[in-house]
């Protein structure tokens, strides 16, 4: 971050961290840290961690993270940063995917609170939780004291962050302990913040206390506060950083075990409760959205993930986009159709160049009520769930095929404008499941995987309109038939989307 900055950095926040791996004493760890993408005043740093084995040379991944700083400012103002330079294909998709991580940073508030409401609706007082064999939370808390000294400390004199997190994984594993009377294995780190610096010399006061526990896992919440000598006599806190912490604990065999349930005591501690849920389900969406599965189902479109939904419709059509490899199968004078191999993946590009403005392309192609108009594989389309400005839930019906029903889609239509003039216009489409529209006997309700549009600006009355799709059943024997030649029904709608952006355009 310093060496991008030119300046001293302070660390804001971390993602949620995820644990693979545990390294060991005798292992090499290797960490790599990169600026991912500059914002105006603060940074992204993209952060891998491997551990090797001496012995077998295997290597694997102890966590992947994301740390946000900003620049240390020298005077009042904030310091306003360069952008970062882009030198390879990885550069470009991280940077781009770093918008999308940022998103999600600044709406997770919002999320988590939406999630408390519903719990605050079934009520929240402690009188009315029963759980036999329940263990009260108070006997899990745990305080430790640490003194600051100068080996605790980086250049500027601040409290190091991850000796700040060594601590606090103490002391919160041994209150986790109280629960397993074992050894608990930390997995992750959620809402790692830092609300403030710390200093040689500041005494900090570290709280640990299980907030819930879920069958083969236990979260516990750690706070800590910091005090100089004169804030000491005056019992003076400052709340300098807070965090909950993922553990679970395996048996000799390495079998999970399970933990005990735990009671709340108090009303802050059924908060605490109720939040541990409400963390757990935005952590489990955030986990399924991120592990991508070409073959998995369509995710279920619900309060607690539709931010991980989000990032991952603009994810996988930027990473399809950014694959190299892609061969060119058809030219037809503004058309270019391609394809990509990958394994049994197959996947669709077809460009379009476009006398119309980019912005202009992105809007009509934004709105699928439009669709209809320029390709015949939309019977209907009407929109479920307006989410904001940048999502929608659409409706699609599809004219069958000989021989079958016809296909209806729920799609989420993910929309985004670029930062800068090099930046592609995006929109991303991949199905999701409403419970609000099962599927329908007189339909066979059809998936969409990964799909979408990158609009490109060449000029002031042109653009290079980019169409992917990674190919599902619905869409292969229109692929099949074109690369044999037999039909042009991918050139014909592609020339009529042209035809249709022109026509608008011209208006």
């Amino acid at each position: 971050a310093e060496k991008h900055a030119g300046v001293s950095c302070v660390t804001v926040s971390m993602d949620d961290i995820q644990f693979e791996e545990a390294a060991r004493v005798g292992q090499i760890i290797t960490i790599k840290a990169k600026v991912n993408r500059a914002f105006k005043t603060s940074m992204e740093v993209g952060i891998k961690v491997t551990v090797q084995d001496i012995l077998t040379k295997v290597e694997k991944i102890v966590s992947v993270a994301y740390a946000t700083y900003v620049a240390k400012p020298v005077g009042a103002g904030k310091i306003e940063l360069e952008p970062v330079k882009l030198l390879s294909t990885e550069d470009h998709l991280e940077h781009t995917l770093a918008i999308e991580r940022r998103r999600i940073r600044l709406g997770y508030e919002q999320v988590f609170q939406n999630l408390m409401k519903e719990h605050n609706k079934e009520g929240d007082y402690c009188d009315s939780f029963e759980e036999e064999d329940a263990v009260s939370t108070h006997l899990t808390h745990v305080q430790s004291i640490e003194l600051v000294q100068p080996p605790h400390a980086n250049h500027h004199g601040n409290t190091f962050g991850g000796q700040i997190m060594a601590w606090m994984e103490t002391v919160a594993s041994i209150s986790a302990s109280r629960l397993c009377r074992s050894y608990p294995i930390l997995k992750s780190v959620n809402m790692f913040k830092f609300w403030g610096p710390s200093v040689v010399g500041d005494r900090l006061v570290f709280n640990a206390i299980v907030n819930n526990t879920f069958q083969n896992s236990v979260e516990v919440g750690v706070r800590v506060e910091a005090y100089n000598c004169e804030e000491w006599i005056k019992d003076q806190a400052r709340h300098i950083n807070s965090a909950f912490l993922i553990f679970n604990t395996v048996n000799d065999k390495g079998e999970l075990l399970t933990f005990p349930r735990i009671k709340p005591t108090t009303k802050d501690g059924m908060r605490r409760y109720h939040g541990a849920i409400a963390r757990r389900r935005i952590r489990l969406a955030r986990k399924c959205m991120l592990s991508v599965k070409e073959d998995k189902p369509s995710d279920l479109w619900e309060r607690s993930n539709q931010a991980y939904v989000s990032y991952s419709n603009i994810a996988a059509l930027t990473r399809l986009a950014a694959k190299p490899g892609w061969e060119i199968t058809s030219t037809l004078d503004d058309i270019k159709i391609w394809t990509h191999e990958e394994g049994d993946v197959l996947s669709l590009k077809v460009e379009m160049q476009v006398k119309i403005l980019s912005r202009l392309a992105f809007s009509l192609l934004s709105d699928f009520t439009f669709r209809q108009q320029w390709d015949k594989h939309f019977l209907t389309c009407e929109v479920l769930q307006a989410v904001n400005e940048d999502e929608k839930i659409y409706y699609v019906t599809s004219p069958p095929m000989t021989g079958h029903k016809p296909r209806d889609f729920v799609i989420l239509v993910s929309q985004r404008q670029p930062c800068k003039p090099s930046e592609p216009y995006i929109v991303a489409v991949k199905s999701v499941t409403l419970t609000s529209v099962p599927p329908s006997p007189e339909y066979c309700r059809s998936e969409i995987l990964c799909a979408g549009f990158q609009i490109y600006s060449d000029s002031n009355s042109s653009c290079t309109v980019c169409y992917f799709n990674q190919v599902t059943s619905g869409v292969m024997p229109y692929l099949a038939a074109n690369l044999t030649g037999s039909s042009k029904s991918i050139e014909d709608t592609a020339l009529e989307c042209i035809k249709f952006l022109e026509l608008k355009g011209s208006k």
